[in-house]
């Protein structure tokens, strides 16, 4: 069940395995305990696979931050990348106190080993992407790339149990919250339920889908009323609506052909 809307046991002044098993019966006798869906095991597994990808990049870029942190505490700066095999050798040349060599070196050490689990499992995903019609339906969307299309597929799951695309929205977290009284209506922050992973990949994307010509206007027009993070949280709920149709439509191929 979902546990945010089932009050009944979390508002109770006596909790206790008794008492919540006979509120939990009474509600299951009266079918008032709202159904929370639990991804198969294969989604779950693709889950875990995206996000340890998006974890171990996270933390390469960690590393990569600190160097830049130590090479800006003594002044060194160069035009082009420090990570490529110019910038390498630059950074071997330069004239460091030994304490700092001995950060940087660490570091570049630590980053070299990240890169041959990541590169390993780009590798497995970009594999795995081959041939499905849902990773082909969404890289058409501006910003949206073969491994933003796999977190998308993973993080949503079954598309079939959202009824549109607003409820998808929804669920993830990303439409804002609605107090109303009477006659006035508040509109609030986004509501941040559903997976976080989701609502990131999708801010991602946006980043990049703002300065496309299908939504760069209207990301500009809202970002001069709201600022640049409302447009760009906006920009995300677009996509992730525009996600669910082609994904619905992608599925519906499927089904036809399976039936075939």
């Amino acid at each position: 069940m979902h546990p945010l809307r089932c009050k009944a046991i979390a508002s109770a002044r006596l909790k206790n395995d008794k008492v919540d098993a006979a509120t939990l019966a009474q509600l299951l006798r009266a079918d008032l305990l709202p159904e929370a869906w639990i991804a198969p095991l294969d989604v779950r597994q693709q889950r875990a696979l995206l996000r340890h990808r998006c974890q171990l990049v996270r933390l390469r870029t960690l590393l990569r931050n600190r160097i830049h942190a130590v090479l800006a505490d003594h002044g060194c700066d160069r035009p082009g990348g420090y990570f490529t095999a110019p910038g390498r050798d630059w950074l071997a040349g330069l004239d460091l106190p030994d304490a700092s060599r001995r950060v940087v070196e660490d570091l570049l050490i630590l980053m070299d080993a990240l890169k041959e689990p990541i590169d390993a499992l780009d590798r497995q995903l970009l594999a795995q992407a081959r041939g499905d019609p849902r990773i082909k339906a969404l890289t058409q969307l501006p910003g949206v790339g073969t491994l933003t299309a796999l977190v998308i597929v993973a993080e949503v799951g079954d598309i079939t149990r959202f009824p549109s695309a607003r409820k998808l929205t929804a669920w993830a977290g990303l439409t804002p919250t609605v107090r109303a009284l009477d006659l006035a209506v508040r509109h609030g922050h986004i509501s941040k339920q559903g997976s976080p992973w989701l609502r990131w990949i999708l801010c991602e994307a946006a980043q990049s889908a703002k300065r496309s010509p299908e939504f760069a206007v209207a990301y500009q027009c809202l970002a001069h009323r709201r600022g640049k993070k409302i447009a760009t949280t906006a920009l995300a709920r677009r996509l992730l609506a525009r996600a669910y149709h082609l994904l619905r439509a992608a599925q519906d191929q499927c089904d036809r052909q399976g039936v075939r």
